[in-house]
């Protein structure tokens, strides 16, 4: 039997029962057909059927138990003999049959028992937007839906029907074409960015008990972001930062690094002879382009070697990654990372070196933390920091990428070359215009197929291979269909394709893999113009207007077997054969309806021409080129072979065999004349008849794919929604979040099991390719665990780990998002295009598997057969800004996609009460589509619109304010608000009326899902066109005419929609909307409307007192400090300004300034007024504040204005009486949290003593308890005795060394500056750092904070949250560095001061007075340039009877109300002391990629260049400098500090600046003018630098705080409120006399002032902050930062002492003496000319890294045989060396044109090298090492234990610094070519007076000189020596030889003579003896 697709089965035997059961996904619908069919079963042959038995289930579902027995039909629809009895029972879910209504993953009985819908089950706390009424039996089932959906308890305020705060569903906008880059981090950007669209039909009701919801499904959600954000450009700046290399794989290089971002290439210098270079080099690459372009672009970083001006150099070894890697890393960077690098050209070779790097990529508005660029101790596990993101395992292989390009239809037929369409006219030749081919793009590299001329429907079947490590570090595959063409080839399509979607690196992964699939690709329209202005949409930028091709290709991933010979390396491309093309699918019939229920809302730009509408399926459907001709098609899809077309026809569809016959799809409604709406929009007259649109096409049938993604989507948007209720419960403070979010925990796993059974069953597919299968299983066990893990989550949830889970859960969404992105295409989507007059205008893009239809409901896209709200937008680049805001046209949709055979129910989902009317042809067939709907039901309502207020809006004028008024449609009507004058949070308080709205359909089916309303709001200009706002969508509360007008759902609450402009929010408007039906009797019978109120205004309504809010009375209390920075109003300056202050109608008025250059500051500093306001804070007012000028007879000119948007810091709420005597003022002042800890308790007056010892070394692990207010405790911190012995010990220099014999010698007082004190702190905060990263990552209860052996009280701690966690704990981790001795530190903060104090905006605060239309890019930054001044003040807003206790208080002054105890505002003035420590990372100013610094300074009218003292080529300069400036608050509060690039011609330009307030520092309470600091101490290096002593300080802190004290007492104890503190209470002065002193005590108290009660607060410390520098030129993007602090001290107080040294450490002069003395082992490079024996000339080079050009040798040791060379010989090395930072210092020109010098800092390392010296050619190298002189192996004792081991693994053994030993003597290994040769050393290191007074000579000299080395006799140069060389090395070695030579010479002569003198004394023998 077969139930929809549910699958097959045969009956076997006659009599035996069968069962089959069947659970259903969702309930089944009572037009769901049932079907069996009966077989005659064969062993050898098919089955062959017998009959079919079919039966609707109408009643099956009705009565949930039927039986039946019929007859069987045949093929030929006629009855046989053979009948079949069944029985049906249909059980649904909640028990009750018919009227189960809700289309719910999973339902709980108990839900629907409950009388009184109060839901018993989280999971129900908010009913779905996918329950759906069936409508089966409207008047059985609605009734009970309809009751139990609209017991509305109270609704909440903001409801998530302000549409449009999710993110619209899926990527909605972000089409398959489009780029998929920024995945992850994306998801939140864009989240934010872009507000994203919540569906209105889900009124996310907030608490737990309320159910709102809409029934009925027939209408899906609207999205409401309008502009396409993608294709547009924005700033991004690349950073790399090249540290190092090391080992890398060469023999004596000279090597340099090319950095290339995209086309740009940067070089470092070379360094001469080394493998591991150092360069410490930064370059900064900027670009400006779109964010794929950005993410697409190659980061290449490559060393190059021996590269000069002549020769490019060899490649060493280089590494790739895409810059989207780096923007998805955390922070967006890697810091301090190991590159590996590798050989391209030689995949066999392994490693070729590394590269120690920073990379960072910044976007406009990121702000990246870098760790602080301190003393950097060189890292050296390379291992565990190499440049790879999580996940990808360091050793990589290479792997092939086989892209296999088969064949592509449907392109364009177009030609953009002019020649071609001449000739065309001309010659009429009527060959294909286009000459495709493909190119693909991956990895930097490109390779392209062969070019098909004049193909419309090429072939090519042909792979490209890329060869590349995988995992690769770049993301995507972009691959592009291009037109070949003489002058310049156009890209026709393009896709990419990302490979994390389709690969999986999880250990159950696959290897990335693809098709054979097609991709569709998408582009600008097909009409064809010679120049098309979107072409940029076919390069892939911006979302795709229109179908463009589709490509049949597929991807595999071969990893390389690099040991195997026949390997090559290069890029090339192959042909081969092609795959059958039957792979991708059946080809099957499907069949695409719509219906246009409404277009309204048309842009009056257009033109009253004739409207018409287009829909486009792949090119069905197109008018220019479609392809309507299915027989046609058929054949061109088909490939091959005629059975698959005549297969075709057979299944095209059997049920319409000829009624189908001709059925001619209609792709475009007729064109009609559009109406006026108003002003701005037409609509198009489509009352009771809608047109329709019907399309027939044929595509490979994978609709399996888009099933699964679109369950997933399901889950996802679910929880999102859920997710949305929750944080909104969250916002709005609703009871119970966490039940919420249970419930939602519970949908999704139950959702995520329900995917994995529904998945499950189409496992066998014939046509599914390798992807899919490995998809399919990923997916499956990626859900099956999320659900898991959500079923365990949910357990977990309680009030306290809200926060936390949610972060996960949202995890989650993201990873649902991920998943159901299915990367192989299949139906390509669908374009609806409105036309005027046959341009194409403005378009809308569906998705396809948003509208396919499939039986099981969760596979259903969630726009099939549903009314869906439809914006149209403009094309392109034309939707950018603007344009792109203003709706062109508002469609209402009803869209069915399906396969033909299907179709039968694609009407289902209208609204009912429709006849339909069909073409001719088709008017008796039952199934054929209609080509208009013709409503005969229509009923008629009335809309009330409530219009409230609206807050934060868009400044659209350039006052910097806007006239808003509302504009609502709703169907084809609109009306206005009035416009309110000069505001951004206008009060409408205003009641629209739209009567007699014709709604067409039923009845029930408006009430459960009325249209949508669209509120647009605009600013009003006296001329022109009124401005668009931003725009939002509401849906109505409907009341039919049976129903009454009462509780809970009317009268309807307000609630707040977010405004959007563009993608962006544009604020709030605050509304309710109702629809009640006009019934029989008229409008008599609707609730009254009470007639105008307030006469003024004429005959406007009012919001209905059940709807407006409740008031009660408040007083604002205003506190006007002062004005500060008011630019010029139309060029002249601002005079006389004033403030107005309004809020809800009421306000007052500052006083007037009388000069505002004298003083910008209020004589009156505190005002009130009264005013009502809501009971409810969320929906106060904004208050609104406003300068003006008063300019001369009596006109005034408005300067800013600024809204502030939300009360609630500002609102005080009494304490409850329970509460002792308690200082209002203070704890107002002290904000909001002040009075959330103090009201609520108690205080006895008991005493706490806080015992603190500040020299204490804590050894053992301290827990110090935080002490509660009423807590009675003692706390001491005790030094044990055995402490107090080891401090001793210590003191006198013993103490058991740790692994070094040689303890480091403590630093003498005199010694210590300000600088230890500053490395130490960065010291200790790096360690805070890894500790917070290491042992705390746990323990989010009890921070531990490592401390270096001395209890750094918790100034150390790094974030302030620890602070109020353990005071704290020395953790024992670091033994060795507690043998330190304690130096006293300060704090350094990463950032800003502000930051870490909330901006000192504790009773003073900042409000931004703005000016000037907002700009229209999508700028963050223009709010920067808008800003036109800032008031300074505060506010209060209290319920008015205040409690008497209050104004009772004794010292209250009634005229500063609840400001009590601010300080008066005269003028002052203030010794400002700036110092500047340095700068890292500024961005190169010069061509040569570096700069010039120096400091200048601006104070009001003080502005200091520090010009002369610039640092030469430096991007970190240490300035070390302070700077003292006499200033005047308040005129001169603003301080900037900037950073400028000196230039010897032409001005010098702004590198940065940073700009900070000390007006606000100077009144903080948290005392920012003088940081307090860690002890007192009165002379050395931590001289206590404030005027006042810390026993002054405490004692003004007491009495401005009204604290009791302090009383200090004897024992050293000091009582400050109910607190005692204990401490030292010595201090010893310069000459070591003892004095009693308070101070330490007072001190202590002041760095635990936050502990006291009422009046506490955490005090500044001394510190350094790090600020960035920005350059308003780029906004947004930091320059560099500067470390710096500010100390300031009032003038009428005692002068300050001098300034703190803080100059730069001069390096300190060392000279290092190196002996060396033999050589062993050495490799012997020549051939003897006579012998051929091996041998060396041996000779060692050595150089301190950075001074290659003072190398020293020595003499050569000559004819080495064994590799031994004996030199005794002395090299000494003068340097300049910086302790703290471990680096040597040098200063050189750059190249002879350098101006000046240029100081490197550079680690000390020296570079030993063995050569074997050569008199005709170059000499060759040996072998060489570097020692780091701070931490280098030991050396061997002799040269046999010496062994490469040393260097290779150097953690094993013990290291030595040559600064701490001095001397050191050993063997060292050489490394060279994989062989060891050994050289003995000896390290001398002298400081410059040592050296002066025990002097030594180089080489052999005096004074000191070193004995001749003894060298054998043959170790000398043979050509100066000759006779002494053949003695050496003839006579030694080869002397029997030589006289065996000489013997058998005289024999051989003598036979000769013998020879030649015979025949003579024969011949005188013979003739004549």
């Amino acid at each position: 039997g077969q139930l929809g697709k549910g699958g097959c089965l045969a009956l076997g035997g006659h009599e035996r029962p069968v069962t089959f059961r069947w659970p259903v996904a969702s309930n089944i619908d009572g037009n769901e057909i049932l079907e069996i069919q009966v077989f005659n079963y064969s062993k050898v042959f098919t089955n062959r059927l017998i009959g079919t038995f079919q039966m609707v289930l109408q009643k099956v579902v009705e009565e949930g138990q039927v039986e039946v027995t019929d007859t069987l039909i045949d093929d030929n629809n006629s009855a046989i003999q053979t009948s079949i009895s069944i029985e049906i029972r249909y059980q649904a879910l909640d028990g009750t049959v018919g009227t189960w209504n809700d289309k719910e993953f999973l339902e709980t009985p108990s839900v629907h028992s409950e009388g009184d819908g109060r839901y018993p089950l989280e999971t129900d706390s908010l009913l779905s937007s996918h329950r759906q009424g069936l409508d089966i039996s409207p008047g059985k089932s609605n009734q009970q839906s309809a009751e139990r959906s609209f017991r509305r308890a109270g609704k909440g305020v903001f409801s998530a029907m302000k549409l449009g705060k999710t993110r619209p569903t899926k990527d909605d906008h972000r089409k398959q074409d489009e780029p998929a880059v920024l995945e992850a981090e994306d998801l939140d950007r864009k989240a934010m960015r872009q507000g994203c669209g919540l569906e209105p039909d889900t009124i996310s009701l907030a608490s737990v008990t309320a159910v709102t919801t809409n029934v009925s499904n027939k209408r899906s959600k609207p999205d409401i972001k309008m502009e396409p954000s993608a294709g547009r450009p924005m700033d991004y700046q690349v950073s790399i930062t090249i540290i190092e290399a090391r080992q890398l794989v060469g023999l004596n290089m000279d090597p340099m690094v090319c950095v290339e971002v995209g086309e740009e290439k940067k070089y470092t210098s070379m360094k001469e002879s080394t493998n591991c270079p150092y360069y410490n080099e930064y370059f900064v690459f900027d670009f400006h382009v779109p964010p794929d372009v950005m993410f697409d672009k190659i980061i290449k970083l490559s060393v190059i070697h021996s590269k000069n001006l002549l020769r490019s150099g060899t490649l060493v070894g280089s590494f790739k990654m895409d810059v989207g890697t780096v923007y998805t890393q955390p922070e967006h960077q890697f810091y301090h990372k190991w590159a590996i690098l590798s050989d391209p050209e030689d995949l066999t070779a392994g490693l070729k070196g590394y590269l120690k790097c920073d990379i960072a990529v910044v976007g406009k508005g990121d702000t990246i933390k870098t760790p602080h660029k301190a003393n950097e101790t060189d890292e050296d596990d390379i291992e565990g920091n190499l440049l790879l993101p999580d996940g990808v395992p360091p050793e990589r292989q290479w792997a092939r990428f086989y892209i296999k390009i088969y064949r592509a239809e449907g392109l364009p037929r177009m030609n953009t070359s002019i020649m071609a369409n001449v000739k065309k006219a001309f010659i009429g030749d009527n060959k294909d215009l286009v000459d495709p081919y493909v190119q693909v793009a991956f990895a930097g590299q490109k390779g392209k197929t062969s070019i098909q001329k004049s193909s419309y429907e090429p072939l090519w079947n042909e792979q490209i291979i890329f060869t590349e490590m995988f995992p690769p570090l770049c993301k995507r595959i972009k691959i592009q269909i291009r037109d070949s063409d003489k002058v310049n080839d156009v890209a026709i399509g393009t896709h990419f394709i990302d490979l994390r979607k389709i690969s999986n690196e999880g250990d159950k992964g696959f290897l990335p893999t693809f098709g054979p699939a097609w991709v569709n690709m998408y582009g600008s329209t097909r009409n064809y113009t010679l120049m098309d202005e979107h072409q940029e949409l076919n390069e892939g930028l911006g979302e795709g207007v229109s179908f463009r091709a589709r490509l049949l290709m597929s991807l595999a991933v071969e990893i390389l077997d690099t040991s195997n010979p026949e390997i090559n390396s290069s890029t090339e491309v192959q042909v081969e054969q092609a795959t059958s093309p039957n792979c991708t699918g059946k080809m099957e019939e499907f069949f695409l309806f719509g219906a246009f229920l409404e277009a309204t809302m048309i842009d009056r730009k257009i033109g009253d021409k004739p409207i018409n509408f287009e829909v486009t399926i792949g090119n069905y459907g197109n008018q220019i080129d479609g392809m309507t001709k299915p027989i046609m098609q058929k054949k061109k899809e088909g490939g091959n072979g005629d059975e698959e077309e005549s297969e075709l026809l057979r299944n095209s569809s059997e049920d319409e065999g000829d009624e189908d016959g001709e059925l001619v799809s209609v792709s475009s409604s007729q064109p009609v004349k559009p109406l006026v709406t108003d002003r701005n929009y037409f609509h198009l007259p489509y009352f009771e008849k809608k047109p329709c649109i019907y399309i027939k096409s044929w595509w490979q049938d994978q609709r399996r794919r888009l099933y699964n993604a679109n369950i997933m989507d399901k889950i996802a948007d679910k929880l999102e929604e859920g997710l949305n209720d929750v944080q909104e419960m969250i916002k709005t403070e609703k009871p119970h979040p966490e039940r919420r979010l249970r419930g939602v925990l519970e949908e999704l796993s139950s959702g995520c099991l329900r995917f994995v059974t529904l998945a499950d069953k189409d496992q066998h597919h014939s046509s599914r390719t390798r992807l899919d299968r490995e998809r399919l299983k990923s997916c499956m066990r990626e859900l099956e665990n999320m659900g898991q893990q959500a079923a365990t989550l949910r357990s977990q949830v309680k009030k306290n780990t809200m926060k936390d889970k949610l972060k996960v859960v949202q995890n989650f969404l993201q990873k649902l998002r991920f998943l159901a992105d299915e990367p192989q295409h299949t139906i390509p989507d669908i374009f609806i295009w409105m036309m005027s007059n046959n341009k194409r205008i403005a378009y809308a893009r569906v998705p396809s598997k948003d509208i396919l239809y499939s039986i099981v409901d969760e596979e259903m896209g969630k726009d099939c057969a549903k009314v869906k709200t439809i914006f149209l937008k403009l094309p392109g680049k034309r939707g950018f800004g603007s344009a792109g805001w203003t709706v062109q046209a508002k469609m209402e949709m009803y869209l069915w996609l399906g396969l033909n055979k299907q179709r039968k129910d694609f009407l289902s989902g209208l609204p009912c009460g429709f006849e339909e009317k069909k073409t001719a042809r088709g008017q008796k067939l039952p199934s054929f589509p209609p080509i208009s709907l013709l409503y005969t039901k229509k009923q008629v309502f009335q809309l009330r619109a409530h219009m409230y207020q609206a807050r934060s809006l868009f400044a659209a004028d350039s006052s910097g304010l806007s006239d808003p008024f509302a504009r609502v449609f709703f169907i084809s009507q609109s009306q206005c608000t009035e416009v309110l004058n000069e505001t951004l949070c206008p009060t409408w308080d205003q009641l629209l009326v739209f009567d007699n709205v014709e709604l067409y359909g039923e009845a029930h089916e408006m009430r459960d899902d009325p249209p949508i309303i669209v509120i647009e709001i605009y600013d009003q200009d006296t001329v022109g066109k009124a401005d668009f706002m931003g725009r939002t969508f509401a849906k109505p509360v409907v009341k039919m005419s049976d129903e009454d007008y009462c509780p809970p759902r009317f009268p309807p609450q307000l609630e707040y929609y977010q405004i959007y402009r563009g993608n962006s929010t544009a604020g709030d408007l605050l509304a309710a909307f109702e629809l009640l039906q006009i019934g029989p009797g008229g409008k008599s019978d609707l609730p009254p409307i009470d007639g105008p109120t307030d006469m003024d205004r004429g005959p406007i309504l009012p919001v209905p007192l059940g709807i407006r809010p409740v008031l009660s009375k408040y007083r604002v209390e205003i506190l006007f400090w002062g004005l500060r920075d008011l630019k010029r109003v139309n060029l002249a300056q601002v005079d006389r300004p004033r403030v107005d202050i309004e809020c809800a109608g009421k306000g007052v008025q500052s006083a007037l300034i009388q000069n505002y250059k004298k003083n910008p500051n209020f004589s009156t500093l505190v005002k009130w007024f009264e005013v009502d306001l809501p009971e409810n804070e969320l929906l106060h007012p904004p208050l609104n504040i406003r300068v003006v000028d008063c300019r001369a007879f009596g006109r005034y000119t408005l300067v800013g204005s600024h809204a502030v948007s939300s009360l609630r810091k500002f609102i005080y709420r009494p304490p409850d009486k329970k509460a002792e005597h308690w200082n209002m003022t203070a704890k107002h002042l002290n904000g909001y949290l002040a009075m959330a800890n103090g009201a609520h308790r108690s205080r006895p007056t008991g005493e706490i003593v806080v015992n603190m010892e500040p020299e204490v070394p804590i050894k053992k692990m301290e827990t110090m308890v935080k002490l509660e207010a009423n807590s009675d405790a003692v706390v001491k911190v005790d030094v044990t005795d055995e402490e107090k012995e080891k401090k001793k010990k210590k003191k006198k220099g013993g103490g058991g060394g740790g692994e070094e014999e040689v303890e480091e010698e403590e630093p003498d007082e005199s010694m210590l500056d300000w600088w230890s004190k500053y490395f130490a702190s960065i010291e200790t905060m790096k360690e805070v750092g890894v500790c917070r990263r290491g042992v705390c990552r746990g323990e989010e209860e009890n921070f531990v904070s490592c401390s270096k052996g001395q209890a750094k009280n918790k100034e150390k701690s790094k974030a302030p949250k620890d602070d109020k966690k353990k005071k704290q704990q020395a953790a024992p981790e670091l033994p060795e560095k507690n043998k330190k001795q304690k130096i006293d530190e300060l704090k350094v903060f990463s950032k800003e001061l502000e930051t870490e104090f909330d901006n000192f905006e504790d009773w003073l605060h900042t409000f931004n007075l703005l000016r000037g239309k907002i700009g229209d890019n999508d700028d963050n930054a223009t709010e920067e340039e808008r800003i036109v001044g800032r008031f300074k003040g505060s506010m209060c807003v209290y319920k008015v009877p205040l409690p008497d206790d209050i104004t009772k208080e004794p010292g209250y002054d009634p005229n500063f109300g609840m400001f009590q105890g601010i300080p008066s505002n005269d003028p002052i003035n203030v010794l400002v002391r700036v110092y500047v420590v340095r700068a890292t990372d500024l961005h190169p100013a010069d061509i040569n990629g570096k700069a010039d610094p120096y400091i200048a300074i601006k104070l009001g009218k003080t502005d200091i260049k520090d010009k002369e003292n610039y640092i030469s080529k430096q991007l970190n300069p240490v300035f070390g400098k302070s700077f003292d400036i006499e200033a005047t608050f308040p005129m001169e509060s603003m301080l900037t500090v900037a950073v400028y690039d000196w230039d010897l011609v032409g001005t010098d330009d702004l590198i940065g600046e940073t700009k900070i307030d000390l007006e606000n520092r100077y009144y903080s309470k948290h005392r920012a003018t003088c940081g307090v600091s860690q002890s007192y101490a009165i002379y050395g290096y931590n001289t206590w630098r404030d005027p006042m002593k810390p026993s002054q300080i405490l004692s003004k802190l007491c009495k401005e705080g009204k604290v009791d004290g302090p009383h200090f007492g004897p024992g050293g104890r000091v009582k400050v409120a109910n607190r005692v503190f204990t401490g030292p209470t010595e201090i010893e002065d310069e000459n070591g006399q003892k004095k009693q002193t308070d101070e330490h005590l007072a001190l202590t108290v002041l760095r635990h002032w936050d502990d006291i009660p009422r009046a506490g607060c955490k005090l500044v410390p001394e510190h350094v902050e790090t600020r960035p520098l920005l350059n308003p030129d780029k906004p947004g993007i930091e320059q560099g930062r500067l470390e710096m602090w500010v100390d300031m001290f009032p003038m009428d107080m005692p002068a300050p002492g001098p300034a703190i040294d803080i100059s730069p450490r001069k390096p300190k002069k060392y000279e290092l003496r190196v002996i060396v003395w033999n050589t062993d082992e050495v490799i012997l490079e020549d051939d003897d000319y006579f012998t051929g024996e091996k041998s060396s000339d041996i000779f060692v080079r050595g150089w301190l890294k950075g001074q290659q050009e003072d190398k020293q040798d020595t003499d050569v040791h000559y004819h080495s045989l064994t590799g031994e060379g004996n030199f005794n010989w002395r090299y000494i090395f003068p340097f300049d060396y910086l302790m703290a930072e471990e680096r040597i210092v040098i200063s050189k020109k750059e190249s002879m044109f350098s101006w000046d010098e240029t100081e490197y800092k550079i680690p000390a390392r020296l570079t030993l090298q063995v050569w074997d010296a050569d008199h005709f050619s170059a000499d060759d190298f040996l072998g060489a090492i570097e020692l780091d002189l701070n931490r280098f192996p030991r050396g061997a004792k002799t040269s046999k234990q010496c062994s490469l081991e040393m260097v290779t693994n150097e953690a094993e053994l013990p290291m030595v610094s040559i600064f701490k030993q001095k001397r050191v003597k050993g063997w060292w290994p050489f490394v060279a070519r994989d062989e060891n040769d050994e050289l003995e050393v000896t390290l001398h290191l002298l400081t410059a007076e040592e050296a002066e007074k025990s002097p030594a000579g180089l080489a052999r000299n005096e004074p000191d000189p070193l004995e001749k080395p003894n060298r054998p006799d043959t170790s000398f140069i043979w050509f100066l020596n000759p006779l002494k060389s053949i003695k050496y090395l003839i006579c030694t070695r080869y002397k029997w030889l030589i006289i065996k030579i000489v013997l058998a010479l005289l024999l051989i002569v003598m036979v000769a003579l013998f020879l030649y003198s015979m025949p003579g004394y024969m011949v005188k023998k013979l003739l004549g003896a």
